[in-house]
């Protein structure tokens, strides 16, 4: 059994933008180089001009269609292609959207930016492991895994890391992915499902983070196989973050003399909670 990619539903980009369709988040192209605001402006009014088109019904479509074709017959245009067409009733539609002007929606996306690279915005502690690891993740490739909340993931891409959401709940990682497409980091996230021993790393890793659940669920054998693939694919002087046993009482754990052995020549530091280790940090030495 091999991990597969999330599908979910985007717009389809111009000439033609009435439907939409599926494609694999593996397939969008994933950067940890931040996009002009620029780009991402022109993104965000091509999201809502496809979102108007959806809240119409048929009928008030193309009546927009026929107001488009009216427009360019008196502006006397050579040539009526579909594209032309396209433009056109993107224009149209653009002028009944009440779409900020980019000086506005920059003065916002920046905020919330700001707001995005805040640990305690995605309920993560400011002291926490995941926080720890930022200045060595930030700028690459981080897996978090078994996670049950969006907020590693959003956390991580929003201060700049590409980030592969893997999870053996489909509801799950489809959360992670459709809350990346909310705040505008969706080619940062990528999600996957399936576990530890079904993914193979397919880039370079800055850091790995793992709920105990991701690690629970394997035998010890495929447990040990898996951590050693990502041991193997993370950089020198990158860092795991592992969760030893869940935040909900009676949840899963790991043995931490286990994972000890596992991690045998990395600097392993441990977070204590009420007396009990709750996480454990491991840096690859050089």
């Amino acid at each position: 059994m091999y991990a597969r990619a999330i599908r979910i539903p985007i717009w389809r980009t111009p000439p033609f933008a009435l439907a939409a369709r599926w494609i694999s988040v593996a397939d969008m192209p994933m950067t940890a180089h931040p996009r002009s605001l620029k780009y991402e402006y022109e993104l965000f009014v091509e999201q809502e001009i496809e979102r108007y088109k959806e809240s119409l019904p048929r009928h008030a479509l193309l009546r927009i269609g026929d107001d488009a074709v009216t427009s360019l017959a008196a502006e006397q245009q050579l040539g009526l292609t579909e594209v032309l067409l396209c433009v056109e009733v993107d224009r149209i539609i653009r002028g009944r959207c009440r779409i900020p002007t980019y000086r506005t929606w920059c003065r916002r996306r920046l905020r919330a930016l700001e707001d995005f690279r805040r640990p305690e915005r995605w309920g993560l502690h400011p002291d926490g492991g995941v926080a720890r690891a930022l200045p060595i993740a930030a700028q690459g490739h981080v897996l978090v895994a078994g996670t049950t909340s969006e907020g590693t993931a959003m956390f991580l891409a929003a201060n700049g890391c590409t980030v592969t959401a893997l999870g053996s709940v489909e509801d799950t990682v489809e959360r992670v992915v459709a809350a990346a497409v909310e705040v505008g980091l969706a080619r940062q996230v990528r999600g996957m499902v399936g576990d530890l021993a079904s993914w193979a790393p397919d880039a370079p890793l800055k850091a790995v983070i793992c709920a105990a659940t991701a690690l629970a669920e394997l035998s010890p054998d495929d447990r040990r196989r898996a951590i050693a693939a990502l041991q193997h694919a993370t950089a020198n002087g990158g860092i795991h973050v592992l969760d030893v046993m869940a935040e909900s009482a009676g949840g899963a754990q790991v043995a931490t003399d286990e994972l000890l052995a596992i991690y045998s020549g990395w600097e392993i530091s441990l977070e204590r909670h009420n007396g009990r280790t709750n996480t454990m940090l491991a840096m690859k030495v050089a």
